[in-house]
């Protein structure tokens, strides 16, 4: 059970996202996974969400409550109501059941114009012509605004208000409620500044210059055309009466970018209880890693087959920011350790998975067709066993037991035949394709052209291999047949070395599966385990220097640390995905929630 850590005085906690019903990112595992200990420090009575009501499937994961009640959410609700707002008032149906209040952002298309008047002149945001996303944003937010505006009305100073908003994309209210002088204190947390994401994927020497203090945010902004979301970003994180972040990294790009120093570090957790059946995490790896297996018999086999039993899966995953995410140094890290792998005959081979989403036209349709073979014969397979055992027992009833039969006794000519020409059908003499998609422009592609680049081309001599998957992996899939957190558990290592990562749950989220991962010291969450656990390594969790390291060295760094994993004993792997298991409580969000409370009493005193 979540800790019980209420606030004094029991103020009301108004919690405010894009991503509130509304799954889009980061944002909403992390807003999603937290509500638990968040009821359990406030209580359902001083606790409610406010989100778009924007995604088609809404009416899923949301159910209508009565606005009958008296306590103030629910009379502010009724009171905007009856000023002709059309309000979503219900509860939202993960676990926790947390009151939300949702707002259908067209709803005031009426009177655009004037809301992007008034942001100018009020709190000097500029605003684009013609962007929906923005456009979206800020009329949910003219709304979210009066939200707030009626609540202040209705509390008149009778309870503490704290609203806590996340991202640009729901921090425009904050300077308004600071304009208007209502008795609410406001908290805002950015989980990345914008502008840093834009300046690190094009500027090698991001964090050189950053400390430096070199960068106008202004002309930046302008120049990457992200200068009204900027001015958002600012005029909530100085609106503020606490303003946070995810992390010690993002805290510095905060002070640069934003102009403010951070009050409060809010590192993201996980909630443990939702991972299933921890205790079986070998069984479970097991068990999907058949389904990887059938993959990659699928993906390779018609070309060249390996032992899969000296097999071993790595995988990256993420937003597609070739830089950021690390995909550029994971590439010269494997390349790095194919070399390792051949000159030192070790007889091993890595699949390396890159799962991210990048415009496709299709699926391979030479992919579909060679799972489609391949699921012909394991149906032969499964017939010829089915005769084997009938025939052997058939056999055996006789008495016939002091000779072996011949193969040609237990299966029929005509299985042996269709079995022998549906292999030779199958088989091709090309090499296997890295990506699983057609995609729109495979010629401008970074992860192909490194693979091209290096001669990473999944050669049959190659001890790794690259499969590039340019879409979600989920059980509607049809190469892979199961979830993505079920892939996850199939895989034997996780590898995100970021260049720029404000914070980073694929890491953390493989580590309380069971898997080990590899993070970065320029993660938050890698900075999270070097300063605040205390530790450069966790049992599972491997922490890359980048920081202070040039991307040669990091590159070395990371290939030695995969050829040890590679060589490494079997037995010493499972050791190691039970040690990962175990070190998950680290990021519970039992242990992490805490930080949120910090955050709410500095607020409330301040």
């Amino acid at each position: 059970m979540p800790k019980n850590n209420h606030l004094k005085d029991s103020p009301l906690l108004i919690e405010g996202a894009w991503e509130v019903c509304n799954q889009v990112g980061g944002i909403y595992t992390v807003i999603k996974s937290k509500i638990l200990n968040v009821l359990s420090s406030f209580g359902d009575d001083n606790y409610c969400l406010v989100g778009p009501y924007v995604n088609s499937n809404v009416s899923a994961i949301f159910e209508p409550i009565s606005d009958e009640g008296n306590d103030l959410v629910s009379r502010t609700v009724r009171s905007l109501r009856a000023r002709g707002y059309e309000v979503s008032y219900g509860r939202w149906l993960v676990s926790g059941r947390p009151r939300v209040v949702l707002f259908n952002p067209y709803n005031e298309a009426w009177k655009l114009t004037d809301i992007k008047k008034s942001n100018w002149e009020s709190h000097n945001i500029p605003s684009f012509d013609g962007d929906e996303l923005f456009d979206q944003t800020i009329m949910l937010a003219s709304q979210i605004t009066d939200f707030f505006q009626e609540l202040h009305d209705q509390n008149q100073h009778q309870q503490n208000i704290i609203a806590h908003m996340h991202e640009w994309m729901a921090g425009i209210p904050i300077p308004e409620i600071r304009r208007r002088n209502l008795d609410i204190k406001c908290v805002f947390t950015t989980h990345a500044t914008l502008l840093g994401r834009y300046l690190a994927m094009n500027d090698p020497s991001f964090y050189d210059n950053l400390e430096k203090g070199i960068y106008d945010w202004e002309k930046e902004a302008t120049h990457f055309n992200i200068l009204p979301q900027v001015a958002i970003e600012r005029s909530a994180a100085h609106g503020a009466h606490t303003f946070s972040t995810v992390s010690r990294l993002t805290a510095i790009e905060c002070k640069y970018l934003l102009g403010r120093d951070i009050d409060a570090i809010v590192p993201n957790g996980i909630n443990i209880n939702r991972f299933e059946a921890l205790h079986e995490s070998q069984n479970l790896h097991q068990i999907y890693k058949e389904k990887i297996h059938e993959f990659v018999m699928g993906h390779f086999f018609q070309s060249y087959s390996f032992d899969l039993d000296n097999t071993l899966y790595f995988f990256t995953s993420g937003r597609y920011e070739f830089k950021n995410k690390g995909f550029d140094l994971t590439l010269e890290a494997l390349a790095r350790l194919n070399h390792k792998l051949r000159v030192n005959n070790i007889n091993k081979t890595v699949v390396t998975f890159f799962i991210t989403k990048k415009e496709y036209n299709s699926i391979n349709p030479i992919e579909l067709e060679s799972r489609a073979v391949l699921g012909e014969i394991r149906k032969i397979c499964d017939a010829m066993e089915r005769s084997v055992g009938e025939r052997l027992f058939y056999m055996a009833s006789k008495g016939d037991t002091y000779s072996t039969p011949s193969i040609e006794d237990l299966i029929p000519e005509s299985l042996r035949l269709q079995l022998r020409r549906t292999v030779q059908s199958w088989k091709t003499d090309r090499l296997p394709f890295i990506t699983t998609h057609n995609l729109q422009d495979d010629s401008k592609d970074d992860i192909l052209n490194f693979a091209r680049s290096s001669g990473l081309l999944n050669f049959e001599g190659d001890r790794v291999k690259l499969v590039y998957h340019p879409d979600f992996v989920s059980s509607m899939n049809p190469l892979f047949g199961i979830d993505y957190d079920d892939f996850v558990r199939g895989c034997h290592l996780g590898v995100f070395p970021s260049y720029y990562e404000p914070w980073g749950y694929t890491p953390m989220e493989c580590v309380a599966r069971g898997i080990p991962a590899v993070t970065s010291d320029l993660a938050g969450f890698g900075d999270f385990v070097i300063n605040d656990l205390k530790r450069t390594r966790i049992d599972g969790i491997e922490v890359i220097h980048r920081k202070n390291s040039d991307y040669s060295h990091s590159a070395e760094e990371l290939a030695n640390y995969m050829y040890d994993f590679v060589t490494s004993e079997r037995r010493d792997r499972i050791s190691q995905r039970s040690a990962a298991e175990q070190s998950s409580i680290h990021f519970d969000w039992d242990a992490l929630y805490d930080y949120y409370i910090k955050a709410y009493q500095i607020t409330l005193e301040r």
